[in-house]
């Protein structure tokens, strides 16, 4: 195979691609492919960090959640993102990848806080990076957190996996059938329309520091490594 077009790039994997069938929780088996596939990319002499998000949790905590405070919430699905980085750790380690988990809050027992430089070094000698916790402040996603991260450590390009999605789309698909499938846009027009590619506040971040944005559906294995070796994969925002 020829040699990957990307040295460095953010994975941002959202909670619901977790659970599989489930409706809410964890799928081992689904853990264990995304594992697969991201350890391949690593091997491949690709660097790679990740961001997970929380809803495969955070769903099961809606009924507690309702009510309470949002800044409450919000570092409960905080903390809901340690469980799933902790997670692939474990998964990729039984392959063989080295990983670090790096933390925005302090669970010292459990991961390493966030320290940018000491990030790039565990990059640049093969580790995967996960980024745990969003950017430690409520009212902020995981997808701006992602946009934060990828820009601190000079990732070339932030791939955003989908579940049950083969990428952006003028309308939602499973709502409306005969939505178009668009297979390059700009940031920019992802604000205005608003699509549903990141939050506005992530999607600014990249937009402002020229960072494309490449989202794909999780489902197909190969996605991964085709996008870092160069293949048009679902949509391009740039």
């Amino acid at each position: 195979m020829a040699d990957p077009v990307f040295k460095r790039v953010l994975l941002k994997i959202s909670g619901e691609a977790l659970m599989g069938s489930l409706e809410y929780g964890t799928d081992p088996d689904r853990v264990r492919t995304i594992a697969t596939q991201v350890h391949e990319v690593s091997e491949g002499g690709v660097e790679i960090a990740m961001v997970l998000g929380a809803g495969n949790i955070f769903r099961g905590l809606e009924g507690a959640a309702r009510g309470m405070d949002r800044a409450t919430a919000d570092y409960m699905g905080m903390l809901a993102t340690v469980l799933n980085a902790l997670t692939v750790q474990d998964a990729l380690e039984k392959l063989g990848t080295h990983t670090r988990v790096q933390s925005a809050i302090e669970v010292t027992e459990v991961a390493e806080p966030y320290i940018r430089r000491r990030a790039m070094r565990h990059l640049e000698k093969g580790r995967v990076v996960i980024f745990a916790a969003g950017t430690g402040n409520p009212f902020f996603t995981t997808d701006t957190a992602a946009a934060l991260r990828a820009l601190e450590i000079h990732a070339e390009a932030i791939l955003m996996a989908k579940h049950g999605v083969e990428g952006v789309y003028d309308a939602d698909p499973q709502q409306v059938p005969e939505a178009r499938f668009l297979p390059e846009i700009t940031h920019l027009e992802a604000i205005e329309r608003g699509l549903r590619v990141m939050d506005s506040t992530a999607l600014s971040l990249c937009m402002d520091n020229d960072l494309p944005i490449h989202v794909f559906n999780m489902a197909d294995e190969r996605n991964i490594g085709r996008i870092v070796h160069g293949e048009r994969v679902g949509t391009i925002v740039s």
